[in-house]
Parts: C-alpha cells; sequence; structure tokens
C-alpha cells in the first residue's frame, strides 16, 4: 500500500496524459494541413480542428477539475509534482476563462484565414485577406478580454501570458526600448564596415532535390533523430508534433540555398528541444518547453550561435561542395562572410541577426494596439510603411507581400508571439555567454568539430528541464542570472565590429 498516496493529484495527470494524447493527434492533422493536405480538404479540416479543440477544451474545464485542484495542493507530493501542478493549474485557469464556442470559433477563423492567406500572400491581396482577418482579430480580442478578466491583466499581457508566462508589456518596453536606442546605430557601423568586405555570391541553380539531401545531413550533423520526426516542405517553415513524433518544415528556392539550409538548422533547433524533454514526465505539463522564448533560444542558438560560427561554418563548406560542386563562393571565409552578411531587406524569415529585432520590434508595436482596440486593421499598411522606414529605411508602400501579409502569426490569430524571437535571441546569447565562461576552449572544440559540449549544457540546463522552473528561474539555474540583454548586445558587437 502506498504510504503517501495522492488520489487527486494522480486524477489530474491522468487528465493531463489523455489531453496529450489527444494533443498528439491534433498536432499531426495540423502538420499534415500545411504539409500534405490537399487545397479542398481544408473545410472539412477546420470542422475537424474546431470539433478536436472543443473537445480538449471541455476536458480542461471539467467541474470536477476544480476540487482535485483543491485537494491535491494538500496531498504529500514531491517538489517535481508541485511543479506540474503549477503548470496544470495554470492551463486549467485560462481554459476556465474561455468558453467552448469561443474555442471553436477561433479555430474555424484561424483555419480559414491561414488557408485563404496561402494564395493571398503571393497576390499581393491585402484587401482579400481583411475579412478573414477581422473574424481572427474579434476573436482574438474576445479570448484577451476573457482572460484578462480572469487574469487582472491587460488584454495583450493576458495573451502574452500564454506564450510567455511571467513577461509583461511593461518588461517588453524597457527591453526594446533599450534596444531602439542602439540598434540603427550597430546596424549602420556594421554595414559601413562590411562594405570595405566583398563577397563572391553563389553560383546556381541548385536542384531541390540536392537541397533536401543537404538540409537532412546538417540535421544530422547536429543531432536530429529520424527515427523520432522529418523534414517537409510548407509556404512557412515551422517544428510540431510532439516529443515522440517531430515534424519539421521548411522550403526550397532553386536560387537560393543558404534560406532552406539556415531556416532548417533554425527548425532543427527547435525539433532537438522537443525530442529531448523528459521522457519519463511526458504528458504532463512540466514535460513541456518552458516558454515561446525559450524555444526560440533554442533554435537560434542553433542557427544563429552555432550555424553562423566560423568553425561550424568551415564544417559546412564541404558538405556545400559535395551536394552543389566546388566554387569559389564556398570557401569558408566567404560562406562566413554570407551567413553574416548585413542588410536590411523586407522579410522577417531572411533577415540577419544584426536587424532581425527591428522585424520583431515593429510588429510588437503594431500588434499590441491592434488587440488593444486602439487601432483597426485598414490601419496596418501605412503605420507597417512608416515603421519599416524609421527603423530599416525601406520603403514597402502598396508591397503587402512583403510586408503585412509575409508572416503566419497574424493569420493564425497568434497576436502576441512576436517578441518571443527577439527574447529567444536574448536568451541564447546568454546561455553561449555562460557555456563560454564554463568552458574556455569551446569556441576552439567548435572548429574541431565537436559540438557535444554545446549539446550537453543545452540538454542538462534547459531540454531536461522543461516546465520544472520558471522562465526567470530556469535562466538563473542555468546562467547565475535572469534574463540580461546585455549578452545579446555584447554578441553583436563581438561577431559584427
Amino acid at each position: 500500500m502506498n504510504a503517501n498516496p495522492t488520489p487527486s493529484y494522480d486524477a489530474l495527470a491522468a487528465t493531463w496524459t489523455r489531453l496529450h494524447r489527444l494533443g498528439h493527434l491534433g498536432a499531426i492533422a495540423s502538420w499534415d494541413q500545411s504539409a500534405m493536405m490537399p487545397s479542398k480538404g481544408n473545410e472539412a479540416r477546420a470542422a475537424a480542428m474546431a470539433e478536436l479543440a472543443g473537445l480538449l477544451h471541455r476536458m480542461r474545464i471539467e467541474p470536477a477539475l476544480r476540487d482535485q485542484l483543491e485537494r491535491a495542493a494538500q496531498e504529500p507530493l514531491s517538489e517535481l509534482q508541485r511543479a506540474n501542478l503549477r503548470e496544470i493549474r495554470h492551463d486549467w485557469r485560462s481554459s476556465n476563462a474561455l468558453p467552448e464556442s469561443l474555442v471553436q470559433r477561433k479555430e474555424m477563423a484561424s483555419t480559414r484565414c491561414e488557408h485563404a492567406w496561402r494564395t493571398q500572400r503571393p497576390a499581393n491581396d491585402w484587401a482579400g485577406f481583411l475579412p478573414n482577418f477581422r473574424e481572427v482579430l474579434a476573436v482574438a480580442r474576445e479570448e484577451a478580454t476573457l482572460l484578462a478578466e480572469q487574469s487582472g491583466l491587460s488584454r495583450y499581457d493576458a495573451l502574452l501570458d500564454l506564450y510567455e508566462p511571467g513577461t509583461d508589456t511593461a518588461t517588453l518596453d524597457r527591453v526594446f526600448g533599450e534596444v531602439r536606442q542602439w540598434l540603427p546605430g550597430l546596424i549602420r557601423r556594421v554595414i559601413d564596415k562590411q562594405s570595405r568586405e566583398p563577397t563572391i555570391a553563389p553560383v546556381g541553380p541548385f536542384p531541390v532535390p540536392a537541397q533536401r539531401a543537404l538540409c537532412e545531413q546538417a540535421m544530422r550533423l547536429l543531432g536530429f533523430d529520424f527515427g523520432a520526426g522529418r523534414l517537409d516542405v510548407s509556404a512557412h517553415p515551422f517544428c510540431g508534433g510532439v516529443p515522440e513524433d517531430v515534424r519539421m518544415t521548411t522550403r526550397f528556392r532553386e536560387d537560393d540555398f543558404l534560406g532552406s539550409l539556415m531556416g532548417t538548422i533554425h527548425e532543427t533547433g527547435h525539433g532537438r528541444y522537443q525530442q529531448n524533454l523528459p521522457r519519463d514526465w511526458l504528458g504532463q505539463p512540466v514535460a513541456m518547453a518552458r516558454s515561446a522564448a525559450i524555444h526560440e533560444s533554442q533554435s537560434l542558438s542553433f542557427e544563429m550561435q552555432l550555424g553562423c560560427h566560423p568553425g561550424f561554418v568551415a564544417r559546412l563548406a564541404p558538405l556545400l561542395v559535395a551536394a552543389f560542386g566546388d566554387q569559389p563562393a564556398f570557401d569558408p571565409a566567404n560562406l562566413q562572410r554570407l551567413l553574416t552578411r548585413v542588410k536590411p531587406g523586407f522579410i522577417r524569415v531572411d533577415a540577419d541577426e544584426v536587424t532581425y529585432p527591428a522585424h520583431v520590434i515593429l510588429r510588437y508595436e503594431i500588434e499590441r494596439p491592434l488587440l488593444e482596440g486602439e487601432i483597426e486593421p485598414e490601419d496596418v499598411p501605412a503605420l507597417w510603411d512608416a515603421k519599416m522606414m524609421e527603423l530599416l529605411g525601406i520603403d514597402t508602400r502598396g508591397n503587402f507581400t512583403d510586408g503585412p501579409l509575409q508572416d503566419v502569426h497574424w493569420p493564425l490569430g497568434l497576436l502576441s508571439y512576436f517578441p518571443s524571437y527577439s527574447l529567444g535571441a536574448m536568451y541564447a546569447a546568454q546561455w553561449f555567454a555562460t557555456m563560454r565562461r564554463t568552458m574556455p576552449d569551446l569556441d576552439a572544440r567548435i572548429a574541431a568539430g565537436d559540438l557535444a559540449p554545446i549539446f550537453d549544457w543545452l540538454r542538462d540546463n534547459i531540454w531536461q528541464q522543461a516546465s520544472r522552473w520558471t522562465t526567470d528561474e530556469l535562466a538563473r539555474r542555468a546562467t547565475g542570472e535572469s534574463l540580461n540583454p546585455a549578452h545579446f548586445k555584447a554578441h553583436l558587437e563581438a561577431r559584427y565590429l
């Protein structure tokens, strides 16, 4: 007989295991919708996904859970169980703020909007995009209002809490305000320096089959387990699925292999985090990724901190020669200059790591007042044009394809996700600063092809910790301090100046 019975906690854990398993099916259906599903299946898939969303929501708001949560808090739980109970309660509270009808409307609206966006974006059709997006925004505002009433937060903070628990707009305003002060000057200095460092452009075409093989080689080099995941193609690269079955996607262009290669390396960081979450607690919230920013810190650790490191670039160079034939552009030094070239551009996902924060700040400064009801969708293009000119000196007037239609996030209703990207870049810089402090020979080991120290550190300090700690506690345990954006600035100055 168990000396310390925990029946209420055990019942909660069983419910969240069921939620995980049903969510597994939803994740694969969502991947299929983006990567494999024929276009005429969209309405039926939208209805099916809405039905599943409703079912999962009903499970989360089952009346018996309230008593189970109260009783479980009094049971003799271990430290890990208490952490799991904290995460269950957070999930339960958020779910109970929303009616099932809203959850289903959100799924239907976002599915329809995203599906139409796939053709509206290349057609530069902002006017056609607006009707669907208005419905997505209306649902997001309603969701944010209900979550705000339940939590006491502002509407934007209430949605941000779904992705970044513990982070608020006061923090974002402070951090992004600091970046706004030094970023334009840094961009100018780097561009001036690089103007005296010519590069040799790769000569295509680069056949898609060869690109795909190259991407898979890079994934293997970075430790991705193909027995528990796969690579496919979608309009917008992403990493989804579950730890046991990670689904990554990329996209290819025959005139440019670097976009698919570095995008794949980025998604591999997400994938390895997913694959290395603690299996002993699989199915429980405590075994899930800590936050969107921590997830992005993994993709940016792979793509920027490691993927653009001279030692790693030297490992990639012979793979390019094998894939596409030898040419001067594939010299490691030239390839390094190509990968770290700073040039303001239209597209966020193609941006270098110096100008990238400007793209995030722009979106944050638009989506926050949009969600709060201070502006409307019709106001977005003019604001976008003004901020692109202010932050990057780029004219986007009339170019919706490469402007406010370029991202999948707003069609999907993810109206508080963008800050996670730059927070993730800051965390990634902090992780590597800590690794270099504790392993002074890290750069030499990367140059020698020994990536194990990086993967071991990330596994021990980030991947296996999952959601055991709050985000701030995770950072302090891993690095000795809370998020410190100074590491990001120092990284950019060291690499680019």
